[in-house]
């Protein structure tokens, strides 16, 4: 590879990839998230317009005009700013979505990314085709497929705006809650742990009277999470050794939370008393103490929140690009200042004070609490449940600064919403650690039992009162870059001999500084232009490719769509409603001649259609051999969106109706996406596929494994995780062809039948793509979402024919990566396709020692092209500090990161072994973890207690949450289970937690609440104690929304919000309407918001109790305790055993 070459290269890839513009960068997606509508009326001006398809005979439609949007879906975008390839799109109503790129001569920097497109309303049409309606009517004829246009349902924009696709100008969807639902893994800036002895107390075990440290903690005590004595968004100071008392803990111990006795009871300390300055970081400890009268609620509004806020850490409005969540947010009255000295440890909660010196009274073990019961009531031989570790939330926005005094600042939690000021290190939403220190050794990081791995998102969406990302453009030279390893230029390059020469901080070479790059050093040994070059002083910068990175031209924006027209498909709706959202989707695609669109349909046999008929109606094309696949066309099957946008709005207009009475049940899937992949070879591009049925005829045919499967797991079949492998391998095969051509697949899964997804999901897996899944597909409800995650999938910021690799400092290697890409080549990663919501976890061992001090770098490096044909190389650098101390790297932990590696790891072994060895794979983790810091980090030495390190207090509640989901469950259809390991794959840390752990509200008192902006931060915990027959309950896991109602609810509730007089008159096909009273008006703002905050309209169902769907509802309370599984309490009694096991 010649040394300019980025990465080494493979067998040569047709193009290496591009991404999208400056205005189509992950900075464009803020602005598209902007303008979200859903359910706006057709516009009013829309004049007739007659079409006609030569493959059906002409007749008249009367009454079947063509509305403009359908209920679920805005008019054309209104304009936005335009958006730049180096950073989410700023956001701005009035400017214009994808502008033409700047000339290439003079390229602004990026500084905003357009959102969303917005074309001139559409007309409606009258066609004149023959025959009935289909079977089923479009979506747009259902008279509930979306809130009614007067309603303002998803989003609320004025009817120009745009449809809901995006969070608005003021609520980019960047992964982090707003403030006011801020989950919650990670210390406030000041705030105390979750309970902490004074200084002047004994070690964890007699705190003094004044401090009352089992006692509630007074309201302005500090919240329920993070380590005290660390600071949440700076490294602990260098002259901390955290060292534990020297004769016993050579470590020290990092803060914890301990929960003492054989059935732990909590008790929370805030560190080492004074009396041991070199004590390790403070922990919890859970007491079996008597119970205290007044169970712990949470901490007060003034403290800043240190744990999940809700039972689901799932991100809030500001996570989510579908919303438009304010950013002004009010902080909790008395909140802590962003940095600050640290507080004195508040006192413990739950639990009665004891005097100095006094033992805790002994109490019986913890007994099981009844599955499903009602209140679980606290004795003195119980874990009083409302005293152990749960999320908590904050609603106040921090100031995190990547860097500060030249030491990395420990980030917040991945879940909640902060501003980053980028000094160095890259904004923690685009590259986290699981651990924010390094160990020197991989000894002492196989003694920690964590993982140390990187979660890589590199066009995650910022908050919108962040800087841009910089693009630097070097001229024909390229970027900078090292002689040896080939790393590029950033801010922890050492210059050296007056700045002749520079050291690399990755592979340690000194290489000598290009003569026009050359600058005098200042007194501090840095170069005197350092702030004035985004590469040497910021984390994350664009480069601007040159020829040498291309392997050919830039590829166009290729869109090509592909639709299911079997008789199942057509009716249940399912191709009506993809035709429908595609003709509405067409105005946010990218603006220009670049952009390029063609469509195929198919059942047993594929009809391609040539667009490119001036002033005639498309021609059907159909190609009937489905085992040796060919195009019908060289030419004019994919052409620019400029020369055939009406034809293609008439095409879709008319294909429901052209195979209405299609009797052909048979797929030919495989077939479909091998000929579109043969028209898209030269090119490259998107193939978005809509499909309703197993894959039956052709290539790529597939057999139902459903019925054997449920028999295999139900009689715990040790073969039954085969049936989670794919049945074919060549789909696999056709996949990785397509990643070499770089063609991303994305598919959308219309079903009311099992279709294999274990099978099916390999294409979307490889390709970058990924894959949708509505089940079982309803023609009332779900258009409105399969147009909405459409919109979101073209609109978001993204990029094509994309390499990405990882480098890090000599002492670390690459062990392996893991999410949706293919790998040819051992060293890079190829991805057809990488957009905002894909994350590449990146995990790392050892192969030589660190000195302790020293700085251990990493540097991810993504080639792309933008939708516009530009190539970039965005550079994402992360310096951490490396320690040879046990209880730093505990005290450094990152809970979101490493929950978040967990679930990933439990996603690939679930195909591979049996569901049982994975449940205990996942369990043993967790409990080797807390082992570890139990038996070398913690200060107390009773064996009678569970100490859990307190950065990581809540990953025994997140452990038990992942081994009782979807994808570990024995229950459950084998597509649910693939689909949970398929989505899990490449998913965002933000969005990880609410899959496991769903946020739970309750909606009857809603109108009791005020109405600040945190309707969603007053979670409720996922035990069935908290249900209350007379309530109304809304759980939402990112995806869907349950709404669970009580068989004693107010009769008056139910009408205010349902607009029917009982519980038996709400209708089982849930859509949410809008009713002229507070309640309504508020449980629709709640919803509206959530789909902001997760890029997803939320699918609602509705649950009521004592059927199925109530039971499916009470599936979700992970505290229960269920048939095989432990309740939480149970679950920590579990953990505190296996560790005295170990110890012993």
């Amino acid at each position: 590879m010649a040394s300019s070459h980025p990465f080494p290269s493979a067998p040569p890839r047709p193009q290496l990839g591009f991404s999208p513009s400056p205005d189509r960068n992950p900075s464009s997606t803020a602005d598209a998230l902007q303008n979200l509508q859903i359910g706006r009326a057709p516009p009013p001006s829309a004049a007739p317009r007659a079409a006609s398809i030569p493959f059906s005979s002409p007749a008249s439609r009367s009454g079947l005009a063509r509305p403009g949007p359908p209920p679920f879906a805005s008019g054309p975008p209104t304009t936005s700013a335009p958006i730049t390839s180096n950073g989410p799109p700023a956001f701005g109503l009035g400017a214009s979505r994808f502008p033409p790129p700047p000339p290439a001569a003079q390229q602004p920097p990026p500084v905003g990314a357009p959102v969303s497109i917005r074309a001139s309303p559409q007309a409606q049409v009258s066609r004149p085709f023959t025959g009935s309606s289909p079977s089923v009517p479009p979506p747009f004829s259902q008279p509930f497929m979306g809130p009614p246009p007067s309603s303002q349902p998803f989003m609320g924009p004025p009817p120009s705006s745009q449809p809901f696709m995006g969070p608005s100008p003021s609520s980019q969807p960047f992964m982090g809650p707003p403030p006011s639902s801020q989950p919650f893994m990670g210390p406030s800036p000041s705030s105390q742990p979750f309970m902490g002895l004074p200084p002047s107390s004994q070690p964890f075990m007699g705190p003094t009277p004044s401090s009352q440290p089992y006692m509630n903690p007074p309201p302005s005590s500090q919240p329920f999470m993070g380590p005290p004595s660390s600071r949440p968004f700076a490294g602990p100071p260098s002259s901390q050794s955290f060292a534990g008392p020297p004769s016993s803990k050579p470590f020290g111990a990092p803060p914890s939370s301990q929960l003492s006795g054989a059935p732990p009871s909590f008790q929370s300390s805030g560190g080492p008393p004074s009396s041991q300055p070199s004590g390790g970081p403070p922990s919890s400890q859970l007491f079996v103490g008597p119970p205290s009268s007044q169970p712990f609620s949470g901490p007060p509004s003034s403290q800043p929140f240190m744990g999940p806020t809700t039972p689901f850490p799932g991100t809030l409005a500001s996570s989510l690009p579908f919303g438009t969540p304010s950013w002004h947010f009010q902080t909790q009255q008395g909140a802590p200042p962003l940095l600050g000295t640290m507080q004195a440890p508040p006192g413990m909660f739950g639990i009665p004070p004891n005097m100095p010196g006094q033992p805790m009274a002994p109490v019986p073990p913890v007994t099981g609490h009844s599955p499903l019961a009602g209140h679980q009531v606290s004795t003195q031989s119980k874990i009083d449940p409302n005293q152990i570790p749960r999320p908590v939330s904050s609603t106040s926005v921090p100031l995190f600064e990547t860097r500060q005094g030249n030491q990395a600042n420990i980030p917040p939690p991945a879940t909640s919403d902060f501003i980053v000021k980028d000094n160095g290190n890259c904004s923690p939403r685009l590259m986290r650690c699981t651990m924010n220190q390094i160990p020197c050794t991989g000894d002492l990081l196989s003694t920690s039992s964590m993982p140390l791995a990187l979660m890589v998102q590199p066009f995650a969406l910022p908050h919108p009162s962040e800087e841009p990302i910089q693009v630097v453009d070097f001229g024909e030279s390229g970027p900078l870059r090292c002689s040896r390893c080939k790393g590029y230029m950033n801010p922890f390059m050492r210059f050296v001999d007056q700045g002749r020469q520079f050291v690399c901080n990755l592979c340690g070479f000194t290489n000598e500084t290009p003569r026009d790059y050359y600058c005098n050093l200042g007194p501090d040994g840095r170069r005197r232009d350092a702030d004035e070059r985004p590469e040497l002083c910021r984390g994350t910068v664009e480069f601007v490719a040159t020829k040498e990175y291309m392997v050919r031209d830039p590829m166009p924006a290729v869109f090509f769509f592909v639709i299911d027209v079997s008789m199942n498909a057509i009716q249940t709706g399912a191709t009506a409603a993809a035709c429908t959202a595609i003709n509405q989707a067409l105005a946010d695609l990218p603006e220009g001649p670049r952009t390029m669109v063609g469509i195929a349909t198919f059942d047993s046999s594929i009809h391609f259609y040539n667009l490119k008929r001036a002033s005639q109606q498309p021609l059907m094309l159909i190609v009937p051999d489905i085992q040796d696949v060919y195009t019908p066309l060289h030419t004019d099957l994919i052409v620019p969106l400029t020369e055939c946008r009406q034809n293609l709005e008439q095409l879709l207009d008319g294909i429901p109706n052209m195979f209405e009475n299609n009797r052909v049940a048979e797929s030919a899937f495989g077939a479909a996406i091998k000929a579109a992949f043969l028209a898209m070879k030269p090119t490259g591009g998107k193939l978005l596929v809509f499909q309703s049925v197993l894959p039956s005829v052709g290539i790529g045919s597939l057999f139902s494994r459903e019925a054997e499967g449920r028999t295999n797991v139900s009689s715990g079949d040790k073969e039954a995780h085969k049936l989670l492998q794919p049945g074919d391998k060549t789909l696999k095969t056709m996949a990785i062809e397509f990643a070499e051509y770089q063609v991303c697949v994305d598919i959308f899964l219309t079903t009311q039948t099992f279709v294999d997804i274990a099978s099916i999901s390999v294409v979307p897996r490889t390709t970058g793509g990924q894959v949708y899944y509505y089940y079982p597909f309803s023609v009332l409800s779900d258009p409105a979402k399969l147009y909405n995650d459409l919109r979101w999938n073209i609109s978001r910021p993204q990029g094509f024919e994309a390499v990405m690799r990882i480098r890090c400092s000599q002492g670390l290697q690459v062990q392996e990566y893991s999410g949706n890409f293919c790998k040819r080549i051992p060293t890079d990663i190829d991805l057809p396709a990488i957009d905002c919501d894909k994350t590449i976890m990146v995990t790392f061992k050892h192969d030589d020692k660190f000195q302790e001090g020293s700085e251990c770098a990493f540097q991810c490096a993504l080639l792309y092209t933008t939708v516009y044909g530009q190539r970039r190389i965005r550079i994402i650098n992360l310096s951490l500090p490396c320690t040879s101390m046990l209880s730093n790297l505990f005290r450094s932990a990152d809970l979101d990161s490493q929950f978040t590696c967990f679930l990933k790891q439990a996603a690939n072994g679930i195909p591979a072994s049996p569901l049982s060895q994975v449940r205990e794979q996942i369990t043993n983790l967790c409990i080797n973890i807390l082992c570890s810091y139990r038996k070398f980090c913690a200060t107390v030495s009773s064996s009678g207690q569970l100490i859990l390190p307190e950065a990581l207090k809540l990953l025994p509640l997140y452990t038990l949450a992942l081994v009782k989901s979807i994808g570990l469950r024995n229950d459950g259809r084998l597509d649910d289970r693939s689909y949970w390991v398929s989505r899990s794959a490449s998913l965002s840390i933000p969005m990880a937690f609410p899959l496991v752990y769903p946020r739970m509200i309750s909606i009857h008192d809603l109108a009791s609440k005020e109405d600040d902006g945190s309707l969603l931060s007053a979670t409720i915990p996922l035990s069935s104690e908290h249900i209350n027959d007379d309530g109304i309950y809304l759980l939402e896991n990112g995806e869907d929304g349950l709404i669970y109602v009580g068989n004693m609810v107010n009769p008056d509730t139910v009408q205010r919000i349902f607009g029917v007089s009982s519980v038996d008159g709400i209708p089982t096909q849930l859509v949410l309407q809008h009713f002229d009273n507070d309640l309504s008006k508020k449980l629709n703002d709640v919803v509206d918001e959530t789909r902001r905050q997760r890029c997803s309209y939320l699918r609602l169902r509705l649950c009521r109790k004592g059927d199925p769907s109530g039971l499916f509802f009470l599936s979700y309370m992970v505290e229960d305790k269920i048939p095989g599984g432990l309740s939480y309490v149970e679950f920590l009694v579990q953990v505190h055993r296996q560790i005295q096991t170990k110890m012993a």
